[in-house]
């Protein structure tokens, strides 16, 4: 059995983390608030940043060809495949200052810990700070993970930003070849897993008054436009019994689509988060309603089996009010499931440092996504205060980190394949 980190060196390293999590955050295109996108002076200027601390924690460093910075820590044999850690050094605008980057610098420690005890495994280590996870600035998400996994589709090139923009010209001018972004792919057998810290970006943990947890699977999700249409009517002429009013019908299923993804459970949730209602004069009946629908859980079957009852629900709700209900799908993610063998070893490592490791699913997207349809994938997750992200108020506890450290650490040594000539029970306990 490997044992903790000390608690000071988590402690200490900790510290670390949290000093270059500000200086990160101070590199963006926004004085005062954070905002770091893909492509931007400022992506390479974190890159930069990111690769000086890689290298001071021993590793070789290189950028990709989709603008990834990655670095490798050689296992005892060179050239072994690598366990990959990482998670995304790009930001929605205005952002928290956690997302994406802690998981970065939390793995960095991971090899500054090992190097410091003159530990290497019988896999490399590689650590990856993905160039875009949130599809800020061309509306299209994952980039850098994608690249990684050669899942670049063809017309991603055009895509253009608000100034018109493409991936294309951005990319020439920082240098980069778009020519060459299907090198950036990965061979499947270099890599063997791949871990990820975060916060959680929810308020389970806070809830539990834990520090840190596990992640069971990342959330499949579908988004619709749907629709109830109805017939407009004067407001003072037309009884209540002889109404077609399309908000009404909508309000009722709205209620409806909460009370009943309440009920199922199972970690399922459904949002709307978008509504529009036509005329929308104060004294007309509402004839149309236009609203959206996001529907998220973690596995696809009782996620699939709840979207179908509640369009079910909202065409029997429209067909009692004698008006119509239509929905189209223009967004779906299938569940991502996290392995069972590195999950094990997270719910290890997780449970050697606070005595338990809740299981919780993601709501929200992380590049371990990608990287799963060629790798199996793991999370951690740590505590973040009242569940905020994306936003300036974002916060985690020195704390909270070194604990994430501590385990991290050791869910990387028991990820690893054994080596007997490596193996060891001597590292310090932790105090």
């Amino acid at each position: 059995m490997l044992n903790l980190i000390p608690k000071v060196m988590a402690d200490s390293a900790a510290q670390r983390v949290m000093l270059r999590c500000d200086l990160l955050a101070s590199i963006s295109e926004t004085q005062g608030a954070l905002t770091r996108v893909y492509l931007s002076d400022e992506h390479f200027q974190a890159n930069r940043q990111v690769q000086q601390w890689m290298e001071e924690a021993g590793m070789s460093v290189w950028q990709d060809e989709v603008g990834n910075i990655c670095g490798r820590y050689e296992a005892v044999t060179d050239g072994a495949p690598a366990i990959l850690l990482g998670s995304h050094l790009d930001s929605v605008r205005n952002a928290g200052r956690y997302d994406g980057p802690l998981g970065v610098l939390t793995a960095i420690e991971v090899v500054s810990a090992l190097r410091s005890q003159n530990i290497r495994l019988a896999n490399a280590i590689e650590i990856v700070g993905f160039a875009d996870e949130e599809g800020t600035r061309f509306g299209i998400t994952l980039l850098g993970s994608k690249g990684l996994t050669g899942q670049w589709p063809n017309d991603w090139l055009d895509k253009t930003d608000d100034q018109s923009v493409s991936v294309r010209e951005a990319m020439i001018a920082q240098h980069l070849d778009p020519r060459k972004v299907l090198q950036a792919a990965r061979r499947p057998e270099s890599i063997a897993a791949y871990l990820e810290l975060h916060i959680e970006q929810g308020p389970c943990l806070e809830t539990a008054d834990l520090p840190l947890g596990v992640v069971t699977a990342i959330n499949g999700a579908h988004r619709l436009h749907c629709h109830f249409t109805g017939l407009a009517g004067h407001a003072g002429t037309v009884p209540m019994t002889q109404r077609q009013d399309a908000l009404v019908a909508a309000a009722e299923w709205i209620m409806a689509i909460e009370k009943e993804t309440t009920a199922a459970g199972g970690g399922l949730v459904a949002t709307v988060g978008q509504i529009s209602c036509s005329p929308g004069a104060v004294n007309v009946i509402p004839g149309e309603v236009a609203l959206s629908l996001d529907i998220r859980g973690p596995e696809d079957a009782p996620l699939s089996q709840l979207l179908e009852h509640l369009l079910s629900r909202g065409q029997s709700i429209a067909s009692a009010r004698g008006i119509s209900f239509r929905a189209e799908e223009f967004y779906h993610i299938a569940a991502t499931t996290c392995d069972k063998r590195l999950r094990e070893a997270c719910t290890q490592a997780v449970s050697a440092v606070q005595g338990s490791a809740p299981q919780l699913s993601s709501g929200a997207g992380h590049d371990a996504i990608a990287i799963a349809a060629q790798w199996p994938v793991a999370m951690i997750f740590v505590r973040c205060e009242k569940g905020i992200s994306h936003h300036p108020a974002e916060a985690v506890t020195v704390q909270d980190v070194a604990a994430g450290i501590q385990a991290f650490t050791q869910a990387v040594q028991l990820t690893a394949t054994p080596s007997r000539e490596y193996e060891t029970d001597d590292l310090s306990q932790a105090v």
